[in-house]
């Protein structure tokens, strides 16, 4: 079974996928669309002698193509409705890059549209794939009933996109969608119950103070503490600093339950299981999956990720990561910017209705 990919949008993660999708086999990408050329140029060389796609502006030109049968939306988040919404015109697959959209009303009209829609819809919360949380949720058995989930992120700063499009909350859904989305599908994935309540507080401390762009200066976070409450009476924390590039560790997990705990890092090769009992840990060797031929810019996931969504093609089951994980993620996010916003905690029901 030979599968033929569309990529639209060539940026940074266009790019990585069209390097994932190099190293897979029975696989070619046969159209890419993106409305900078520079971008385009960038994918051609990239696709080099492993795939001659046609190239267009338009997206919607690409789509017109009846021999794609997979569709990856890698385009700034603004712009992902308007895409979607000709993709379920379509009965292509599709790849959606996180976060879903940057809005809730978006992101539920992707969700609801998703149910009718004849192709896959898989949204891109490659995280999962990562050796380090693979392994984590392997153990989780291993520690208890779970009453805690601690992740800390403290990376560099955002990088320059194409258009400074990432500069600005109204374009981004905000830091806590566009980046955190990715730790709040975590958490909802190993913690396996509903949340209730966020707050968080989180400003604009470091980065981007200098610049303007048409006049305006950024708007995004570069710093914040949420915590999210679950209805079991579990918490998360996500801990988020954008200004402490040089770290010997990008991401800090730590899993707490009632006998012991997981904490792992990425990167990282190592899982360490504590146990309360015996007062003790053991260190575990995290192994790369062997199936990885390109570990890119996000340690082998992406790679992990088109093997699972070309396996759910061919077994015709549904996707691993759909539109109400994707959405899920979106709104923890959202919940957690107005929190900063408005000073006060945010209980979801209430959120979601207004």
């Amino acid at each position: 079974m030979k599968l033929n990919y569309g990529i639209i949008g060539s940026g940074m993660m266009g790019c990585e996928h069209i390097r994932n999708l190099r190293k897979i086999p029975d696989v070619d990408i046969v159209a890419i669309a993106d409305p900078d050329e520079n971008s385009r140029k960038r994918a051609k060389h990239i696709c080099g002698d492993s795939f001659q796609p046609i190239f267009y502006e338009d997206h919607r030109a690409l789509l017109s193509k009846n021999s794609i049968d997979v569709v990856v939306v890698s385009t700034p988040n603004f712009t992902h409705i308007e895409v979607m919404r000709d993709i379920f015109k379509t009965d292509k697959h599709v790849l959606l890059e996180k976060p879903m959209c940057t809005n809730l009303a978006d992101g539920i009209e992707v969700f609801e549209r998703s149910k009718a829609h004849s192709g896959l819809v898989w949204v891109g919360l490659e995280y999962r794939f990562m050796p380090p949380i693979q392994a984590i949720i392997s153990h989780t058995g291993e520690v208890g009933e779970i009453k805690m989930l601690s992740i800390r992120e403290h990376r560099f700063p955002f990088l320059k996109k194409v258009g400074d499009w990432n500069r600005f909350n109204e374009k981004t859904g905000g830091t806590l969608v566009e980046k955190c989305c990715h730790f709040f599908d975590l958490m909802n994935l190993m913690i396996k119950s509903n949340p209730v309540k966020v707050y968080a507080s989180g400003s604009q401390s470091v980065n981007h103070l200098d610049e303007a762009y048409g006049g305006k200066p950024p708007d995004i976070l570069d710093n914040s503490f949420v915590i999210v409450d679950y209805e079991m009476g579990q918490r998360a924390m996500l801990d988020l600093c954008m200004f402490a590039e040089g770290g010997r560790h990008e991401q800090e997990i730590v899993l707490t339950g009632d006998k012991g705990k997981l904490e792992t890092y990425i990167p990282g090769k190592e899982l360490f299981i504590s146990s309360r009992q015996n007062n003790s840990f053991e260190t575990l060797e995290i192994k790369k999956d062997s199936r990885v031929r390109e570990e890119g810019l996000h340690h082998g996931a992406s790679y992990i990720e088109h093997l699972e969504l070309i396996d759910c093609l061919k077994q015709r089951r549904p996707a691993k990561v759909d539109c109400k994980d994707g959405l899920d993620s979106m709104i923890l996010g959202l919940a957690a910017q107005e929190s900063i916003k408005t000073g006060d905690p945010i209980y979801l029901n209430e959120f979601l209705r207004n």
